[in-house]
Parts: structure tokens; C-alpha cells; sequence
């Protein structure tokens, strides 16, 4: 399996690709996002690892164009920056997994393994059902689109995965820990307030406009995607 690897930190990426390498991944590494970009486009790449804060361009937009280009593509970022508000960022921009340094690399070889995982679990794009409805809400998974009484909703990667997750379990009580779990992966820290802040956004976007409330929260428990409250 091939994992590219952006890191302007050469011990750093030199660490991470003989560590990895002992795993049995084949390790591409680049100093600059821009020039990642160019290999991932020539290379079947099985997952990437970047870094944020990178020359000329950023971890959080390559994050963006990697992900509108290939979707399905897992994003680990590695990085110094660690406040709630920059884990979001990056969650925001795509990213699959967020880890701080300094890092324990047994950790990073478990996340790697889970990311993959279920990445293999999934079905593929010619497999799955096209289009979700539920009322009036319209899921195109094949292109990430949302639409609500036929008005285009703009969701980031990891608040269209919830959304996904919510309606494809509608009417049943849904606890943090299953959608920390199915959302983010095991390694989800559940003792933040993730998943609070994305049923935040996620009812700002879904349920703001419009009359009937979708999401629904149950105090103590978790949250209820239904219009038969």
C-alpha cells in the first residue's frame, strides 16, 4: 500500500517513513503541498499523511482540493496544533484523523490500520445507492450534494459523513459513542465536544430554513434524526 507523506521536518519524515516502511507501506515523502498534489494525481496513493503548517501552501488546502478531487482519499494530519478550534479546522477541511505531536508512532500505526479498514469496508462508489431520500431532503453521494425542497445545502466533508450516518439511521436514538465511532473511527476523542459542535452546524445548515426540525436532541442520551416528533 502506498502513503504519501507531506512533512517540511526531515527528521520527522524520516522517522515516519522507516517506521512505516517496517510495516510494510511503501512511503512516498514530499517537503511541499503543491508538489503533492502533482503526485497524487500521477500515484494511486492508499492514504496521506501532511503536516498543517507547510511552505507555500497549507495541510488545510491541500486538504481542500485533495478531497474535492479524490473524496474518497483518507487525510491523516500530523501537526503541532492542537486547540479544539484547530482540530475542527482540520476536520472541517477534510481531514479523516487528527493527530498532535509529539506523537507515539504505535498510535499512528493503529489509526493507519483503522482508517484502512474501514476504508476496504465501504462500498464502492458504483456499488452504493446513488441518492438518499428522506421527505424532502436529497443525499447525491456520488457527488457530496444535498439538497432540501430542492435548495442546495453546503456541507463540509465530515458534516456530509454525519449527515450520511444520521439519515441512513433515521428515527432511532443515535449515543455520541456510536457516532464518534462511525464518523471519526475508534480513535475519536469522546471526552471533547466534537460531536455536540457538528450537531450544531449540521442543524444550523439542515434545519435553520425550514419549519419541520430534523435533528432533534435527547438529553442524556444522544440525538434523533426524524420528522415524526
Amino acid at each position: 500500500m502506498k502513503i504519501l507523506i507531506i512533512e517540511d521536518n526531515a527528521r520527522v519524515s524520516a522517522l515516519l517513513k522507516r517506521g512505516l516502511e517496517s510495516q510494510g507501506y511503501q512511503i512516498y515523502i514530499s517537503e511541499d503541498a503543491e508538489d503533492a498534489l502533482i503526485l497524487a494525481d500521477r500515484i494511486a496513493f492508499e492514504l496521506i499523511i501532511t503536516d498543517i503548517m507547510l511552505p507555500r501552501m497549507s495541510g488545510i488546502e491541500f486538504s481542500k482540493i485533495i478531497k474535492q478531487k479524490h473524496p474518497d482519499l483518507p487525510i491523516i494530519m500530523l501537526t503541532a496544533l492542537g486547540t479544539i478550534d484547530e482540530k475542527i479546522e482540520g476536520f472541517d477541511a477534510g481531514a479523516d484523523d487528527y493527530m498532535v505531536k509529539p506523537f507515539e508512532i504505535r498510535e499512528l500505526y493503529a489509526r493507519i490500520k483503522a482508517i484502512l479498514l474501514r476504508k476496504s469496508l465501504l462500498p464502492r462508489k458504483d456499488e452504493e445507492t446513488d441518492i438518499i431520500q428522506y421527505h424532502h431532503l436529497a443525499i447525491h453521494r456520488k457527488t457530496n450534494r444535498v439538497f432540501r425542497d430542492e435548495k442546495e445545502i453546503i456541507l463540509t466533508p465530515k458534516e456530509f459523513r454525519l449527515l450520511v450516518f444520521l439519515v441512513t439511521h433515521a428515527d432511532r436514538i443515535l449515543t455520541r459513542e456510536e457516532i464518534a465511532e462511525n464518523v471519526w473511527g475508534n480513535h475519536f476523542d469522546t471526552g471533547t465536544n466534537y460531536i455536540d459542535v457538528y450537531i450544531a452546524y449540521l442543524r444550523k445548515k439542515i434545519d435553520k430554513d425550514f419549519d419541520e426540525k430534523l435533528i432533534h436532541t435527547k438529553p442524556g442520551t444522544g440525538f434523533i434524526f426524524t420528522r415524526n416528533l
